[in-house]
């Protein structure tokens, strides 16, 4: 039986930011935490280990991990036995606590390091390795917006790619590691820029690639604003609506002469609008929730309608709406853009998953839509 050596990297506190409105962690962990923040990686870290567990067959894989919530504790309760690097970590694990891991497991000749992170773990991760050689790599998503395409979709699909990996049935190819200034994120400033790429296993369509920007072309905005104009006919003047970030859905709110967070969420009701609003309050000022719709637009080439940059819209908060008043726009150019043809949900919840894949109806043009795979 074939023996594949694994490097597994738990970043404990990766999308703490996202349901509470910050946009991510990075610098404002407290703030989280005030908020009422809870951590999510080690979630994602124990449904991904579990997962592997239960589909090993004829692979063998050696897990070295990190000492307590950076991987040990996660495996323990995934029911896995693991290897620890020799390594210390504090209370409060930092940049540093990834980057010397990193170090240890490309010393230990791993043939593949799996991360628990978003965008700032990869970009640790691409700094330390510039020291130690190329090793493969592959993330897990767990952070807020994941506009690097080193990720896989889920966890489950994580575990395809490293399964196919280890069978030689994956392509090894370069994914782009992007940097988010996520202090002008949250001024809804959208400063991203590359910062470098990292060798990783490449599986079609459990990769989710890097974010695609929509293109500043005029035959783009006329078809935000046809888009937007249709969806204004229809909206009802008594319903409570949920708008997620994107450009798509910001044309919609400047037509209706309201004011709109490009990169956050909103609520407009009876006219007026609530603006950057986190989950707690989402649930605080809906009334009605049969009469309650999320709009919503997927991020370009990866697809992925909820899960990326909008976690504020939570799994409790699709259930309550229900996935048929949920109305997806995008634009023809969006559209083809999009990697596979098929839309993607990673909210976090599997039965909320479940509950959105099937077909969704995409608004594309003024009276126009076509239906769309979720997966």
């Amino acid at each position: 039986m074939k023996i594949m050596k694994l490097g597994f990297i738990v970043n404990p506190i990766a999308g703490m930011g996202g349901r509470v409105g910050l946009k991510g962690t990075d610098g404002v962990l407290k703030e989280a935490i005030v908020r009422g923040a809870e951590p999510v990686a080690p979630k994602r870290a124990i449904e991904f280990l579990q997962t592997l567990k239960e589909n090993m067959r004829e692979i063998s894989i050696e897990i070295l991990t990190c000492p307590r919530i950076m991987g040990e504790e996660e495996a323990e309760k995934a029911g896995l036995s693991v290897q620890v690097v020799p390594m210390e970590i504090g209370e409060e694990t930092t940049a540093e606590d990834t980057k010397t891991a990193v170090k240890l497991m490309a010393k230990a000749k791993v043939y593949l390091i799996v991360f628990v992170g978003g965008d700032g773990t990869a970009k640790d991760i691409f700094d330390a390795m510039q020291a130690c050689g190329e090793v493969p790599v592959l993330g897990v998503p767990s952070g807020v917006k994941m506009y690097s395409g080193i990720f896989a979709v889920n966890p489950s699909d994580a575990v395809d790619v490293v399964l196919a990996f280890a069978q030689n049935q994956a392509e090894i190819t370069e994914f782009e590691i992007m940097d988010a200034d996520e202090t002008a994120i949250r001024g809804d400033i959208f400063v991203v820029k590359l910062h470098g790429f990292l060798k990783g296993p490449f599986l079609s369509m459990r990769i989710q690639g890097s974010k695609q920007v929509s293109p500043e072309t005029v035959d783009e905005k006329e078809n935000q604003t046809a888009i937007a104009r249709f969806i204004i006919e229809e909206m009802q003047p008594e319903a409570t609506y949920i708008l997620g970030p994107g450009t798509t859905v910001k044309r919609i709110a400047e037509l209706l002469g309201v004011e709109k967070t490009v990169l956050g969420v909103d609520v407009y009701k009876k006219g007026k609008v609530i603006l950057d609003v986190n989950e707690k309050r989402i649930l605080e000022e809906v009334e009605d929730w049969q009469n309650t719709w999320i709009i919503l637009s997927p991020i370009g080439h990866q697809g992925i309608l909820l899960g990326r940059g909008n976690q504020q819209i939570s799994p409790e908060i699709i259930r309550r709406v229900g996935k048929q008043r949920i109305i997806v726009t995008a634009t023809k150019s969006k559209l083809q853009s999009i990697d596979g043809g098929v839309l993607r949900v990673d909210t976090g919840d599997v039965e909320v998953d479940n509950m959105l894949k099937g077909y969704i109806r995409v608004v594309t043009d003024y009276r126009e839509w076509r239906l769309m795979p979720v997966q």
